[in-house]
C-alpha cells in the first residue's frame, strides 16, 4: 500500500529512511507549536487564547501537512508561518486595531485567493517562469538563511550595535550544547551514519535533560481549541481598508512558499529540467491549509524550510510527511515532551536560545550551499542577480525579498547585456509588481 501511494522505489528511498526524515522535520520545526501562540496571545497584539492556538497550531500544520503528502507526495511540511504570525499579530491585530477574529477572516480571504491562483495554475506558471540562475540561488540563500537562524538560536552569534552581528558568549551553557550537537552531527554525517540529524538532535535533547539545562515535566497536556475554533468573521474582513493586509498577506505567502518549494527541491533533487513535477498540488496545500488553519483559530499556514532537514536525513516522499503530521498530532498531548526539543532557552541578556535543533540548521545549511556550483559565475547576468538572491535572503530575514531582488535584478541585466529576449515575459510582470510593491506598500 505503501508503495503504490508514495512510489517508494522509484524514488529510491525506503519506510525506514521516510520514517528518519519525517522525524527530522518535526523536530527541527516543532518550536512553532510554542512561538506561534506566544505571539498571537501577547495581549499588545492579537490577544488570542494561548492554549487554543496551541492546538490550533498543531492541528492545521497536521493537516497542511498530509494535503501535501497525498496531494503531491513531496517530503515539505507546513505550519503557521514566521513573521506572518507577528504580521498578523502586532501589526493587523495591534497597530491597526483589527479584532483578532476579523483578522482571521483576511486570512481565510487570502487563503481563497491562494486556491483561486493555483486552480488558475498562475502560481504554477511563476514556479516555471524563476530563470534557473534564480532557482539555484534560492536554495543557496535559503541554506545561507537557515544557518544564520541556526547560529543565532545556538548563540554563536548575536546582534551588536556597532556591527550588527558579532560572535557570542561561548560560555553560556546552551551555547556549548548547542556546540556539542553540531559536533556530534557533523561527526555522524562525516563517517555516513544515516539519519545522522535526527540521532544528533536526540543525542542533544537527551544530554539538555540530562544536565537540567531543558526541563521536562511529565508526559500529557490537553488543551482545548473552544476558544478559537470557527471564530474567524470573513464577511466583517470584505471593507476596503482591509485591502492592504490581503495583499501582504498574499504577496508574502506566495513568494516563501515558492521560494521554499524551490530550495527544497532543488536540495532533493525533484526539479525536472527546471520545473517541479506537481507544482500546482504541492502549492493548493497552502493555500487550502490557510482557510483551515483561520477556521482553527491561527495565521497564515504556508511550507517550512525546515523540511530541508528531513530532506536532508533522507526523505524523498509524503510518506515523511505522514510521520511529521502524525507527531503534531501526537504533541496535542504530549505537549511536555515536545517543548524538551521546542522551546526555547532564556539567556541572561533576554534572547531566547534554541540549542538543539540549532545544530540541525546549521549542518543543513552548509548542504543547502552546494548548489551554488552549478551558478554559471562568468556570465555576469546570471551571476549578479543569483548573488543578490542568496545574500539578501539572509540578511533580511526574508525568502521574499530575496527573490524579489533577484527578479529585479535578472531581467534588467539581461535586458542591458542584449539578452532580453532569453527573459519569460512574466518575469518582466513580475520584476514590474516587485518594484510597485516597494513603492507602494
Amino acid at each position: 500500500m505503501l508503495e503504490r501511494l508514495f512510489k517508494l522505489r522509484e524514488n529510491g528511498t525506503t519506510v525506514r529512511a521516510e520514517i528518519v526524515g519525517g522525524a527530522t522535520t518535526f523536530m527541527t520545526m516543532a518550536y512553532i507549536i510554542i512561538v506561534n501562540p506566544q505571539l498571537l496571545s501577547v495581549p499588545s497584539g492579537a490577544g488570542m487564547d494561548f492554549e487554543a492556538v496551541m492546538v490550533a497550531t498543531c492541528l492545521s500544520s497536521a493537516f497542511a501537512t498530509l494535503l501535501m503528502a497525498f496531494l503531491a507526495n513531496y517530503p515539505i511540511a507546513l505550519a503557521p508561518g514566521m513573521g506572518l504570525n507577528a504580521y498578523f499579530s502586532f501589526l493587523i491585530c495591534g497597530k491597526m486595531g483589527v479584532p483578532w477574529q476579523v483578522a482571521l477572516g483576511i486570512v481565510f480571504i487570502s487563503g481563497v485567493v491562494f486556491t483561486i491562483l493555483t486552480v488558475a495554475r498562475v502560481r504554477e506558471m511563476i514556479v516555471t517562469a524563476v530563470p534557473q540562475p534564480i532557482k539555484l540561488a534560492t536554495a543557496a540563500g535559503i541554506g545561507l538563511f537557515i544557518a544564520f537562524i541556526g547560529l543565532k538560536d545556538a548563540g554563536l552569534v548575536e546582534a551588536d550595535p556597532a556591527t550588527l552581528v558579532t560572535l557570542g558568549d561561548l560560555h553560556r551553557p546552551p551555547t556549548l550544547l548547542a556546540l556539542f550537537g553540531l559536533v556530534v552531527i557533523s561527526g555522524l554525517m562525516a563517517v555516513r551514519v544515516r539519519g545522522a540529524i535526527f540521532w544528533g538532535i536526540l543525542a542533544t535533547g537527551l544530554v539538555g535533560v540530562a544536565t537540567g539545562m531543558v526541563r521536562f515535566e511529565g508526559f500529557f497536556a490537553t488543551p482545548s481549541i473552544r476558544p478559537t475554533f470557527m471564530q474567524m468573521r470573513p464577511l466583517a474582513a470584505f471593507r476596503l481598508e482591509y485591502l492592504t493586509p490581503i495583499l501582504v498577506l498574499l504577496f508574502f505567502d506566495m513568494f516563501d512558499t515558492v521560494g521554499t518549494l524551490i530550495g527544497v527541491s532543488e536540495r532533493a533533487g525533484f526539479m525536472k529540467d527546471g520545473k517541479l513535477p506537481r507544482a500546482n498540488r504541492a502549492l493548493a496545500s497552502d493555500s487550502v491549509g490557510t482557510m483551515a488553519g483561520a477556521a482553527l483559530g491561527t495565521s497564515t499556514v504556508t511550507s517550512y524550510i525546515e523540511s530541508a532537514a528531513g530532506v536532508s536525513a533522507g526523505a524523498r516522499t509524503g510518506l515523511s510527511n505522514l510521520v511529521t503530521a502524525g507527531l503534531f498530532l501526537v504533541a496535542l498531548f504530549f505537549l511536555p515532551i515536545v517543548q524538551v526539543f521546542g522551546s526555547g532557552f532564556e539567556s541572561g541578556e533576554g534572547a531566547v536560545l534554541y540549542p538543539i535543533t540549532a545544530p540541525a540548521l546549521i549542518v543543513v545549511g552548509a548542504l543547502m550551499v552546494q548548489c551554488v556550483s552549478r551558478i554559471n559565475w562568468k556570465e555576469y547576468s546570471d551571476a549578479i542577480p543569483a548573488f543578490l538572491t542568496l545574500i539578501v535572503m539572509p540578511l533580511t530575514f526574508s525568502i521574499a525579498h530575496g527573490l524579489a531582488i533577484g527578479f529585479i535584478s535578472y531581467p534588467v541585466l539581461k535586458a542591458v547585456s542584449g539578452k532580453a529576449r532569453e527573459v519569460h515575459w512574466l518575469v518582466y510582470l513580475l520584476a514590474g509588481l516587485f518594484v510597485l510593491r516597494y513603492i507602494f506598500i
